[in-house]
Formats: C-alpha cells, sequence, structure tokens
C-alpha cells in the first residue's frame, strides 16, 4: 500500500490521535536512550502563542503531548547530487554515485531529522503506566514524509549523471515513518513495546554518537545500516517487540522482529540483546554497552550502473533500465556492537566499534517475476530489469562472506552553557569477499580494487560541528564534514570524495 505523502496528511493524523488521547513522555525522540525511560519532568503548559516560541514550555493537555522539530538550513558541497523530495536528508551529504562538481544546496534535516508527533505516558496504578509514541519525519521543504526505498525506486531508467540525491532508509513514507507503538512501563519491571520502533542499536548510535546521529556530520547517522545491524531499512521493526530494564547502575535490553514483508517490514526476523552500565570513573562518569543480534532475510536497495572493467562509470548519459536499475540485495547479517562515553563536566569523550557478517539470504528468491512491495510499496521482483528495472540480488555473497566494520571516536566541550564545539573521526573497511569474480566489463579486485563492490575497501570521514542553543526551544549550527572513499567502496562513482559545509537552524518544542 502506498505511503501517505505530505506534511499536511501528517499533521492531519497526529492531531486526530491527539484528540483520541493517545500521546508519551519525551520531547526529544530522536535522542531517546537505551536504557528504560524515566517518568517525564518538563516544564510547564504553554499558556499562549509567544510562549511557545520563546520558553521551554509544552504543548500539552491531561498527558497528551504535542512535540516535533524543524532543521532547515543550506550549504555548499565539493561533489554533490541533485535535491530529491522523497529523500528525508533531500541531499547527499556523503558522496553516492551520482554525487559530482560543487554545487550549493538546500541542507534539510542536517543536524536531526524533522518530525511531528503525539507521546503519553497514563498512569495505571501500583507503579506501572501505560505509554505510546506516533512521529512522522519529514523532509522540510518539499513537505513530503521521509521516504527513502521510494527515492531509489524514482532513480530507475535515469542516467547516472542526471540522476539525484537518492537513498535507501528505513522511512517508508507512511504517517509512522520514524516512531508508532504503544506499551507498559514500570519503575521496577522495566518497560514493554509493541510496534514501529528503533532496535537497540539504533537507541546505541543516539546515546554514543558524538554526533548525536547527525544526517550531515555523522556516518552513523547518514548510514542507517548500522543502527540496523547491516541495513538501513532494517534500523526500525515495524511489528518489533522490545524490553527494557534497570537494575542498580546496569541496564539491559532485548529487541525482536516478528513478522516478515508482508507487515511492512524490510527483513523476516531479527534478534537484538544489548547489557550496559554506568559507572563512577575518577572524577567522571563511564557508560557502555555491548549489543549483539541476528537478522534473517534482511534488505538493501540501491541503483545499479554499468561500469568498465576497472569499476568507472560509463554510459553516465544514457537512459533506460539497463543502464540504472533498483536492485534489492537480500542478505543474513550477524552483528556486534561496542560503545563506550566518559562525562567529565564540560567535556564528553565517545568511542565505539561495530562488526557485521553478511551472507546470503535464508530464503533467496530463485523464480524470475517473483517478489515483493518494500516498506515504501513499491513491488520489487527477480530478473524483472525490463519490465519494472528492478530485480532482487540473493547471490551478493557467494564469492565469501562480507565483514564490514566501523571504528569511530569524538568528543564534545562545552565552551559554555549554550555553545558546544563537537569533533569527531568514523573509519569504515570491508574485506575482499569477490572470491575472484568478474564485473560484466571482465575485470576483477585483482586487476583493479574498483573493480567491484565487492573488493576490499575504506571509507574515512572527519567532521566538526558549532552548535550555538540561544533560546530555549532554538538552535543555530555549522558544521564540515570531509570523507573520501577507496577500493570496492569507490565502485561505480563519478567522484570519490566529499566537502559539505552546512549552516542551519533548528526549532524543536
Amino acid at each position: 500500500m502506498k505511503g501517505i505523502r505530505g506534511l499536511r496528511a501528517s499533521a492531519a493524523s497526529a492531531a486526530l490521535i491527539l484528540g483520541c488521547g493517545v500521546a508519551a513522555y519525551g520531547a526529544d525522540l530522536s535522542n531517546m536512550p537505551t536504557k528504560a525511560p524515566a517518568a517525564p519532568t518538563g516544564p510547564t503548559t504553554c499558556t499562549s502563542i509567544q510562549d511557545f516560541f520563546t520558553t521551554a514550555c509544552q504543548l500539552s493537555w491531561y498527558g497528551v503531548r504535542f512535540y516535533g522539530a524543524i532543521d532547515v538550513g543550506g550549504g555548499y558541497e565539493t561533489n554533490g547530487a541533485p535535491f530529491n523530495k522523497f529523500s528525508g536528508a533531500g541531499v547527499d551529504y556523503f558522496p553516492q554515485k551520482p554525487n559530482f562538481g560543487a554545487k550549493w544546496l538546500p541542507s534539510p534535516n542536517a543536524l536531526s531529522v524533522s518530525n511531528i508527533g503525539v507521546q503519553i505516558r497514563e498512569p495505571l496504578g501500583a507503579g506501572w503506566s501505560f505509554i505510546g509514541q506516533l512521529e512522522a519525519g519529514f523532509n522540510p521543504y518539499s513537505l513530503e514524509l521521509a521516504n527513502g526505498p521510494h527515492s531509489v525506486f524514482v532513480n530507475r531508467g535515469v542516467p547516472l549523471a542526471l540522476e539525484n540525491a537518492y537513498g535507501d532508509s528505513n522511512s517508508q513514507g507512511k504517517f509512522f515513518n520514524d516512531l508508532g507503538f504503544a506499551g507498559v512501563s514500570n519503575d521496577t519491571y522495566g518497560t514493554l513495546t509493541f510496534g514501529r520502533q528503533n532496535t537497540l542499536m539504533a537507541d546505541a548510535i543516539l546515546a554514543y554518537d558524538p554526533m548525536g546521529s547527525s544526517l550531515a556530520f555523522s556516518v552513523l547517522g547518514f548510514y542507517g545500516s548500522w543502527g540496523g545491524g547491516g541495513d538501513t531499512q532494517d534500523r526500525k521493526g515495524t511489528t518489533s517487540i522490545k524490553y527494557r530494564v534497570n537494575f542498580a547502575n546496569w541496564h539491559f535490553g532485548v529487541f525482536g522482529q516478528v513478522g516478515g514483508y508482508e507487515e511492512g517490514n524490510a527483513e523476516r526476523g531479527a534478534i537484538q540483546g544489548d547489557i550496559g552500565a554506568d559507572f563512577k570513573v575518577g572524577p567522571g562518569v563511564l557508560s557502555a554497552d555491548a549489543i549483539a543480534g541476528h537478522t534473517k532475510d534482511g534488505v538493501g536497495v540501491t541503483i545499479v550502473n554499468q561500469t568498465d572493467a576497472f569499476g568507472h562509470p560509463v554510459n553516465i548519459f544514457t537512459p533506460g533500465f539497463a543502464n540504472a536499475f533498483m536492485s534489492a540485495t537480500l542478505s543474513d547479517n550477524t552483528n556486534v556492537m561496542l560503545a563506550a562515553k566518559y562525562t567529565l563536566e564540560r567535556l564528553k569523550l565517545f568511542a565505539g566499534y561495530s562488526w557485521v557478517q553478511y551472507t546470503n539470504p535464508s530464503d533467496p528468491f530463485t523464480v524470475p517475476g517473483t517478489g515483493f512491495n518494500d516498506v515504501a510499496g513499491d513491488f520489487v521482483c527477480f530478473q524483472c530489469v525490463g519490465s519494472n528495472g528492478t530485480t532482487i540480488n540473493s547471490t551478493f555473497f557467494n564469492g565469501g562472506d562480507k565483514i564490514s566494520q566501523l571504528a569511530w571516536f569524538g568528543a564534545t566541550y562545552a565552551i559554555t552553557d549554550a555553545l558546544d564545539l563537537t569533533g569527531a573521526y568514523y573509519h569504515w573497511w570491508q574485506n575482499d569477499f569477490s572470491g575472484g569474480a568478474k564485473n560484466a566489463a571482465g575485470g576483477t579486485c585483482a586487476l583493479a580494487t574498483t573493480a567491484l563492490p565487492s573488493c576490499a575497501g575504506t571509507f574515512e570521514a572527519v567532521s566538526a560541528l558549532l552548535d550555538w542553543r540561544f533560546a530555549p526551544k532554538w538552535d543555530t549550527y555549522i558544521g564540515t564534514m570531509y570523507n573520501v572513499l577507496s577500493g570496492g567502496f569507490d565502485n561505480g562513482y563519478l567522484a570519490r570524495d566529499n566537502w559539505s559545509t552546512v549552516a542551519g537552524v533548528r526549532f524543536r518544542w
């Protein structure tokens, strides 16, 4: 079923739910912690329009809270791609296949995704509460609900040199594209929730990424595959169960995804477990989490273009499905994430490591014409390039298992109570899992490290950000990120690096 699109549709849905008494308990869901959430302690309810814009008051009535964020800005990229109205990011802050040439671009959602939502925590007695959240993320320039898979789908048949800034994601164009869950919570026994919600790894990234999962300044934010345990579409589960509990200074969690593609998921099952704690170390506090999991039949989509024997793009101005088709790669993914943070007065230090092993899926598609509707509602099928410009790849890891690894570290320093300076470094690398395979033009990884996307490769990124909170609900920022690709990461790309600088303003309520 096609997702509901447009900000007016999402606002109407949120208003309807408000009227029915559904809400939840944290103002900034993009920063939900890995621990079981504490009771809300927000400021008073807004009494006027002036209060709403100039104070920290909340839009809340009888326990129901309406919240949101709008993040707008502009930027310059040394190798950019044209704006895409369906993508939540709108532009490619990091190098993608069509990125080429210097561009001034509208730059939405650089620091955090624009969203609207409702939240509730309704006491039930004896320490129990009913909780729920419904949230929609959108592109503030196009007013489209974020729909990453569809941003890829609409680029089928478009010549590489004319493609825009598509990007796969877990946001699928529906009014609950960010969150939509309900459950119960108890101060002693923890929190149990059902529905569309973050994986434990996605929660951990929000807590341990120095750039706070920013789309413009963080590899962990722009590439949601790390939160999804291998595929960005799996960063949230639509029919999932999550349990979190605190015990003294320790916290534990388990996440399970049930159901398959027919229920709006991008996998046919997933599980993650988390253990973490906070320790007093010297004058500061050390927080750490270890998470492990497995995903069955995960989905990732991209546009496949023609290349020469060395993996360089060819026919970049020639239209047609044969030169630009969408491939849905299926895989079983085993994943581990370790992350830590040390907080000392005005200084926060961050570090983390993620490891993912990809193998061929448990349930491959082998009959031409068979397929499924992806999370955005677009039909993809095996060997359908000639008919609808899509195919399903269930054999991408025939040459061997892919091992993808990411290490990161960074720091945030509070120059004043309202001004933060953050720096971060990300190093991403993969093995050669080609098994000696040749590309369509006869090239192998032995001929050129860029011949195939399965060649060994690295991705380096470094970023800096200055963020000024000049009013209770307002902040303005400027940041820059440089990133460069090598080896298999650079297969089929028009440019191998990008320097992106973005300035913007954000309003959160």
